[in-house]
């Protein structure tokens, strides 16, 4: 068994045949941990800077002292925008 067996599909692109901003995620997550940075970077361009994300969501559960609530916030607007800006690029331009 491989880890790729227990990735969930994209409901957007199973029934509605259109990635959404996120398509790939998983993927590109399975790739960093494999060692392939560059795959994983061209996968899902905001790879890096979700896991960062994440990271900073554990240290905002375990430690209680500080808040990070500034830094998730700025996280997350810099991940949405790579987000739209990667959809965009790959569906308009890369496809065309």
């Amino acid at each position: 068994m491989h880890i790729e067996d227990f990735m969930l599909p994209c409901p957007s692109k199973k029934f509605l045949g259109i990635e959404c901003f996120g398509c790939g995620t998983q993927r590109a997550i399975v790739m960093v941990f494999q060692g392939k940075f560059s795959e994983a970077f061209q996968m899902f361009p905001a790879v890096y800077t979700l896991l960062l994300f994440f990271c900073f969501v554990g240290l905002n559960f375990i430690d209680k002292k500080r808040n990070y609530g500034q830094i998730l916030i700025f996280l997350a607007i810099i991940n949405s925008v790579i987000m739209v800006f990667s959809y965009f690029y790959k569906h308009f331009f890369i496809h065309n």
